[in-house]
């Protein structure tokens, strides 16, 4: 008896056709105007703060230059606050940006570089060697515990 295969052919994804943007992002919170003072505290500008009911509270606010916004308030997720983990910010100058979040009050780590991402590769202190873009990162948390990784980011991979 002869085993025999069949080759499958997976389609070829077509190139959108479509401009997607991301606009935003909703990230969950324990205290609203906790988060709200937390986020204003960073400098990010305050775009609504809806509240429409009792149980339903819509904030929006928007890190400077970002195109992109959080959304955060009452009735919006069943995420637990603090749950979200590695939410990125890119940045010129990572120096000038923790020096900056510093300044503001908040606890920053330290640079490292390696995989910001890779919670099994050891993270190794100080900026990446070459300061190669998309390498250095430094992080920080949220009140509720949601962290965000701080990117340095000189120059885009082509097609970027």
């Amino acid at each position: 008896m002869t085993a025999t295969t069949t080759a499958t052919t997976e389609p070829t994804p077509k190139t959108a056709t479509v401009d997607y943007k991301l606009e935003v992002m909703v990230i969950p919170v324990s205290d609203v105007d906790r988060a709200k003072a937390f986020y204003t505290n960073l400098g990010w500008r305050e775009d609504a703060d809806f509240p429409i009911r009792d149980d339903f509270r819509v904030i929006q606010m928007t890190p400077p230059g970002s195109l992109a916004s959080v959304i955060f308030g009452t009735g919006l997720t069943a995420a637990a606050p603090g749950s979200y983990e590695g939410l990125v910010l890119a940045v010129y100058d990572i120096d000038e940006a923790r020096a900056d979040l510093i300044a503001r009050g908040v606890e920053v780590s330290e640079l490292f570089h390696s995989s910001a991402f890779d919670r099994f590769q050891p993270r190794e202190l100080g900026p990446d060697p070459e300061r190669k873009s998309y390498s250095t990162f430094a992080s920080f948390s949220d009140p509720d515990g949601n962290t965000w990784v701080l990117q340095e980011l000189k120059s885009r991979l082509p097609g970027r």
